[in-house]
């Protein structure tokens, strides 16, 4: 009866097979969404050279343009988030992907050896999604103060600190 249940229980983590099969698609999903987006994207950059653009209708497509780019860039980003997260569940509960390891281009971001590991992974890509959030963010931002001005300098410091310390983590975990 013991060994029928630990058999049962065993069996029981290749659920985890729904969350990895999930994310795989979300990934492709999220893959493809920044592809087309980035494919219009440059489509619409054919308008840039005209010489009917007045100064100000450029300087308002090239600042489109780079809000685009940074959407793209976050939409690829998440696609990443959801692809290591999909190869760690695989690799943590399911088995080890042969491929992965016996691969010379194989990276080493995506061989999970512990949740810590996936975890730790994950924080990196999340924290730089964070980053180009911001920056999209900051790219529509009016300065009607000073204050404002001081808040969004203020935000870029704690960005930079979050990445000097997660830098630092990462160095003291090598040790």
């Amino acid at each position: 009866m013991e060994k029928i249940f630990e058999q049962i229980l065993w069996n029981s983590r290749l659920i985890v097979l729904a969350a990895v099969i999930a994310s795989l698609a979300a990934a492709v999903a999220m893959f493809y969404m920044a592809s087309v987006d980035a494919f219009y994207m440059i489509s619409h950059l054919g308008n840039y050279a005209s010489p009917a653009l007045t100064p100000v209708e450029r300087v308002d497509l090239r600042s489109t343009t780079v809000t685009h780019v940074v959407e793209i860039v976050d939409g690829y980003l998440l696609a990443t988030v959801l692809l290591i997260f999909s190869l760690g569940l695989y690799e943590l509960f399911i088995s080890k992907i042969g491929h992965a390891e016996g691969s010379e281009s194989a990276s080493n971001v995506l061989m999970i050896t512990s949740l810590d590991d996936l975890k730790s992974r994950l924080a990196k890509v999340v924290m730089m999604i964070l980053v180009v959030r911001y920056f999209e963010f900051a790219l529509g931002m009016e300065f009607s103060t000073p204050m404002d001005l001081l808040q969004f300098a203020a935000g870029i410091a704690l960005l930079g600190l979050a990445l000097y310390l997660s830098h630092m983590a990462d160095k003291g975990s090598d040790h």
